[in-house]
């Protein structure tokens, strides 16, 4: 099924804890029953305080229908009553009927159950607080503490005596009081101090008001000739204003002739939350891909079926039938008996699963891996012992006719389809034949490693097709690195579509080493800029950024918009290692280890894994990792910390581990052909005017010579010229750990002491020669500018 549109993602309902499974249906039946349950206790405990003598002889006859009791509930009132209280907690077991009530009304109007947790724990502390208190009034079981509290009580006396159940009865309701109820003495003084200072102020008001009173009569003798109109002072009267949404007119009724005031109010701003939900409705959610709303994804009749004409997966019964003998006649030669074998044919590989006898050590048959692959005369015999989660020894054995896993196969498998994930890879099938697809924004960065030929190339055009046939332009973004020149040429025709490029470079694929540069600093630039963005914002990754983006709650005219997701993808890392070195490898360690929550992601592929390429820090934030077949155990051992990718077959055969297992897949196959067709279907369409700039970097090979301002140089110019001159070494690298200095800063410093003629011009990978010999030269220099 081709694939027209942007699936939307639905979101899937969650349910938290405390509901259970209960329906709403089914909550709104057991929330009444409890209700009228606690009611019907309420009923039956106050009608037994009256009654109880009555029905207490009763109380042993209440399955003989013809006794009667006088409860208000009948024998079933007489009875429960009768345990809670008489023989329970006395009283204080009124809570059991309040606390049933309470949980009827949590449950019939599906509030949050934490809170009814609380009442809970709580009730029943105080209950038996409560029971074990009035035990001391109680000669012996009555209805003030009931049984318990008196038998309780009894038992606290026994051991603590009268003095010592006391105060442990104090500090429990001590505990209550600050833990529950949050009363502390500090508390109690504030509220002592605000009612003393509220009286006096009261007083004080009273006494002023009794002196105007008697003011005012005072001046009321004096005047005689309207004595009626004075007993009350009349109030100027500045009423009857006219409000406007500005301004509010005040005219005095008193006087006439007055002048008008008018009072002028500032107009409050509209709530931001109010403000973007206005716009929502007004004019919907902001749309990333309306720039280019008539874009088509690429179709699957781009891709060739390879399983058309029969191609898919063959089970021949009597390879299977063969090897199974082999394994085991192996086996028995080293005595290893096997309870049990199971086959699982794959694409390329057959998984022979056995339980061995009891009795037998796994590591045993671990060493027999080599004699294993000799008896079967086969190529990669790899041994997993034991499977995890299984509890079975897995001989994976390769077939002996391998059938291709074809691109448009695991394109079009409801796994990918359906994939709710932010950037969906298919890279093959397992061993069962499942497609398998992972996200590269939880990965977050992915290590590639193979020899030449063994599926490396075709295993990124199988990433990059799946984000192609997955993503809009607007949503993702390459960078695509190609030393060798010829592997990504053919996504030069998707430029203005996907790619992402250096302002004022002609070609969007990068070939250049110190192109290379400049874009890993370029991108750094770009992740520092992100983090702003969502620290302004208040967010913490790219999603929650984009989504409060879309919703409208973040104002494009300070600096916000829709960040796409960015995928650098390295084609051959070595040699960037061997012709860069440092200013290679400094600033993809800091994007790999901070660049995953703002949406920028690396895919480094290399075909020498090596340690001095892939260095511990790259491994230490590269937890997913990809391995085709290598040359050498230490190799194997360098990529994946474990054996295994020696012992591949090739032809796509590799090993995926994201920080835990390893598994093996059958890479998808796509070639040439058909990248090519993809790229054209969509290069073909309309794009936009250009491809995705990136922030402007000028490395360190554009210092010139031209002088730069004195008031312009850094705070730091003359201390980082005396760590140069003192350690003769011309690099920003060293500034940047004598000074703890950023990238950046420590370029800008470098190109100032050029500048300032400390240090000689650009010179490559090299370390730029220093000019000044001594600090004593370098201080007569400063001193003359």
């Amino acid at each position: 099924m081709a694939k027209g549109k942007v699936k939307k993602k639905t979101a899937k309902p969650r349910f938290s804890k405390s509901s259970l499974t209960l329906s709403p249906k089914n909550k709104v039946l057991l929330g009444s029953f409890l209700f009228l349950f606690g009611l019907a206790l309420l009923m039956a405990f106050v009608s037994f305080l009256f009654t109880w003598q009555a029905d207490q002889s009763t109380l042993s006859q209440l399955g003989n229908r013809e006794v009667e009791t006088q409860n208000l509930l009948s024998k079933f009132g007489a009875g429960i009553s009768n345990f809670f209280i008489y023989e329970g907690f006395g009283l204080p077991a009124f809570a059991i009927a309040v606390l049933t009530m309470i949980t009827g009304i949590y449950f019939f109007f599906n509030l949050n159950k934490k809170a009814l947790q609380r009442f809970w724990f709580w009730g029943i502390l105080v209950m038996i607080w409560l029971s074990v208190f009035l035990g001391f009034f109680a000669s012996s079981s009555s209805l003030l503490g009931g049984t318990i509290g008196f038998e309780m009580n009894d038992y606290l006396q026994d051991y603590l005596g009268f003095t010592g159940t006391l105060l442990l009865l104090t500090f429990l309701m001590i505990v209550y009081l600050v833990v529950r109820l949050k009363i502390t003495p500090e508390k109690i003084f504030t509220s002592f101090r605000k009612t003393k200072n509220a009286v006096t102020d009261d007083f004080k008001a009273a006494a002023s008001v009794s002196e105007e009173i008697k003011r005012s009569k005072e001046e009321t003798s004096e005047e005689d000739e309207e004595p009626e109109l004075i007993k009350e002072p009349v109030p100027l009267k500045p009423e009857t204003p006219t409000v406007t949404p500005e301004k509010v007119i005040i005219r005095s009724e008193e006087n006439p002739d007055d002048v008008e005031m008018e009072v002028e109010t500032a107009v409050e701003e509209e709530v931001e939350d109010n403000l973007s939900k206005k716009l929502v409705e007004d004019y919907g959610e902001f749309d990333p891909t309306l720039e280019l709303k008539n874009y088509q994804f690429p179709t699957l009749e781009l891709l060739k079926d390879y399983n058309a004409n029969g191609g898919g997966i063959t089970i021949d019964q009597e390879e299977l039938e063969e090897n199974k003998n082999r394994i085991v006649d192996t086996l028995k030669n080293y005595k290893i008996d096997i309870a049990q074998i199971k086959a699982t044919v794959g694409p390329t590989v057959t998984l022979y699963e056995i339980i061995p006898e009891a009795g037998i050590r796994i590591s045993k048959i671990k060493s027999l891996e080599d004699d294993i692959a000799l008896s079967l005369s086969a190529l990669g015999i790899r041994i997993i012992a034991p499977i995890p989660g299984k509890g079975t020894i897995g001989i994976e054995v390769p077939n002996k006719k391998s059938s291709i896993v074809s691109m448009r196969s695991v394109i079009a498998s409801p796994k990918f389809q359906h994939a709710e994930m932010e950037l969906p890879m298919a890279l093959g099938k397992t061993i069962s034949n499942e497609t398998f697809v992972v996200d590269l924004a939880k990965m977050p960065h992915l290590l590639m490693a193979g020899a030449t030929g063994q599926g490396k190339s075709v295993g990124l055009n199988a990433i990059l097709t799946s984000l192609l046939y997955s993503k809009h332009p607007a949503e993702v973004k390459f960078i695509l690195v190609d030393p060798k020149k010829v592997e990504l040429t053919l996504f030069n025709k998707i430029e203005r579509h996907y790619l992402a490029k250096l302002p004022d470079t002609e070609e969007a694929i990068i070939t250049d080493n110190t192109k290379v540069i400049n874009t890993l600093n370029s991108l750094c630039i770009e992740m520092d800029n992100r983090y702003e963005l969502l620290k302004e914002a208040m967010v913490r990754n790219i999603k929650e950024y984009n989504t409060k983006f879309k919703a409208r709650k973040l104002n494009p005219e300070n600096g916000h918009k829709f960040l796409p997701y960015i995928v650098l993808v390295v084609d051959e890392f070595a040699d960037l290692i061997m012709t860069a070195g440092k200013e290679v490898e400094t600033p993809i360690a800091r994007l790999a280890q901070l660049a995953r929550a703002i949406g920028i992601h690396l895919i480094i592929a290399t075909q020498r894994p090596s340690v001095n390429v892939i260095t511990g820090i790259i491994k230490a934030n590269f937890p997913a990792r990809i391995a085709f077949r290598v040359t050498s155990k230490i190799d194997s051992r360098t990529i994946l910390d474990s054996q295994g990718a020696d012992q591949l077959i090739g032809k796509g055969d590799m090993l995926f581990t994201q920080g835990n297992t390893l598994l093996r897949l059958q890479c998808a196959f796509v070639d040439t052909p058909e990248v090519d067709k993809i790229t054209e279907f969509i290069g073909s369409q309309k794009a936009y005017p250009d491809a995705h700039h990136l922030p402007e970097y000028s490395g360190e090979e554009s210092g010139t010579g031209l002088d730069i301002d004195v008031s312009e140089r850094d705070k730091l110019f003359r201390e980082a010229a005396e760590v140069i001159v003192m350690a003769q070494q011309g690099s920003a690298s060293l500034l940047q750990r004598k000074l703890k200095l950023g990238y950046n800063r420590a370029g800008r410093i470098i190109d100032q002491l050029e500048a300032a003629g400390v240090v000689g011009p650009f010179e490559g990978s090299k370390a730029r020669q220093v000019l000044i010999q001594d600090l004593e030269s370098l201080n007569q220099l400063l001193n003359e500018e």
